[in-house]
């Protein structure tokens, strides 16, 4: 079955199911495969359960003359390309975000803004990937004025394929820094790869939201149509940090108007300056009133171990940023939590993934920085951190330094949690 075909099935049953765990009724199942499962196996169960129709690539597991079978050459090329031809038939813009950092709260906080005025789909969590840029795709409906997709990557390439499933008129990157350095060779193809989003716009002559404050941003963005943001007078937006301690205020201005706006935010670290920007540059771009992004900014609360700040029965007043950690990441935080006043300052931090033969030295570095800073109790937990040279106390892994909290708590403390999601670090916030 080709594209147009399988698109107008799509319109009588506009719901996707691709785990037969949750289903649902009327919908289409598509059979993806992993490396440990083989989703044609489930193809039959899924109809069982009330799915309309069940996208296959391998024969054998279509039931003979059962037209909810539906067969085709590979279920995840289908699926893509089903939310490319959708999008297209939306015609709304598209704006794309990728980065090394920052890039989900960047996604928010723009969503958050644009719909003090618009219908805003935007990424849900962490559905950024190959699979989740199509399956957000193939939410939008007739009731949407535009999308905000997120699109993340760990090899060459992940970028490009994206951006050819979501078809952005605009595109931002938050930024680039050292990640997933296994996957991407080096740090010069980091943003070889996060630059393939601007690629593609070029191809397209779109334009681009862009920190003008970032050297690296702008050496890779000539022949684009550029909306900038950042702290130097004269750019679109235009704004400044007033405070981050622990909680982020910031001022701007717009265009060639010298009012200012303040905006006391719940998002913690200095580093959400280029972020918040990003979000006030989108916003005025479709015309969203300062006094409107003002509340949008004030009124979002970061959740899902984002920069989230957490006091405890403890007394212990915690900033959780457990969801991800890479060497640019983690020293921001870490300048960003020595900067914030308060006493009884202990760290928690957990290694970075995927940094390959950089993954030494990275980790090193880290803990060098740490030995300047003047914090009363360090905690490193994973073998990459305990391998470096250092003095401090290590755990295996989260479980192992969850059974040493039970016995001996911390208390009256100003604890940073950060580390890798795959490092499981959230767990230990419950017990402090």
């Amino acid at each position: 079955m080709n594209t147009e075909e399988l698109y107008n099935i799509y319109l009588k049953h506009p719901h996707i199911s691709t785990d037969t765990r949750n289903c649902t009724k009327d919908s289409i199942f598509f059979a993806l495969k992993g490396d440990k499962f083989n989703g044609n196996a489930f193809a039959g169960q899924a109809l069982e359960k009330g799915c309309a129709y069940a996208v296959i690539d391998e024969n054998e597991y279509a039931k003979e003359n059962d037209e909810r079978f539906i067969i085709v050459d590979n279920v995840l090329r289908a699926l893509q390309q089903l939310a490319s031809f959708h999008r297209k038939q939306t015609g709304i813009p598209v704006i794309g975000i990728t980065g090394t950092n920052g890039k989900t709260t960047t996604k928010e906080l723009m969503a958050t803004v644009l719909s003090q005025s618009y219908k805003v789909l935007y990424t849900k969590g962490n559905l950024n990937n190959h699979i989740g840029v199509p399956l957000t795709l193939l939410q939008l409906t007739k009731e949407h004025d535009m999308a905000v997709i997120e699109m993340g990557a760990s090899h060459p390439g992940e970028i490009a394929l994206l951006a050819e499933i979501a078809d952005p008129d605009f595109g931002l990157i938050t930024n680039v820094g050292k990640a997933h350095l296994q996957g991407f060779g080096s740090f010069e193809g980091v943003i070889k790869t996060k630059g393939e989003l601007y690629d593609y716009l070029r191809k397209k002559y779109g334009k681009i939201f862009i920190n003008k404050d970032n050297p690296y941003l702008c050496g890779i963005a000539q022949g684009l149509t550029q909306i900038g943001y950042g702290t130097q007078d004269g750019l679109f937006v235009c704004g400044q940090l007033t405070e981050a301690d622990p909680f982020m205020s910031l001022s701007w201005k717009y265009g060639s108007d010298n009012r200012q706006t303040t905006a006391h935010t719940r998002l913690i670290g200095a580093y959400n300056l280029e972020n918040a920007l990003a979000a006030i540059a989108t916003g005025h771009f479709f015309n969203i009133k300062d006094e409107q992004i003002k509340e949008a900014l004030e009124n979002y609360t970061p959740t899902n171990s984002r920069s989230q700040l957490k006091k405890t029965a403890r007394h212990n007043t915690l900033i959780i940023d457990a969801y991800n950690a890479n060497p640019t990441s983690m020293l921001a935080a870490l300048k960003n939590f020595a900067s914030i006043k308060g006493e009884n300052k202990m760290l928690i931090i957990g290694d970075m993934k995927e940094l390959g033969d950089a993954s030494r030295q990275e980790h090193q570095k880290i803990v060098d920085f740490i030995k300047l800073q003047h914090f009363d109790e360090v905690i490193l937990v994973g073998d990459n951190f305990a391998a470096t040279e250092h003095e401090y106390k290590t755990f295996k892994d989260a479980e192992t330094l969850a059974e040493a909290l039970r016995g001996n708590c911390p208390t009256d403390r100003l604890i940073l949690i950060k580390g890798s999601n795959s490092v499981h670090l959230d767990r230990i916030a419950d017990l402090l």
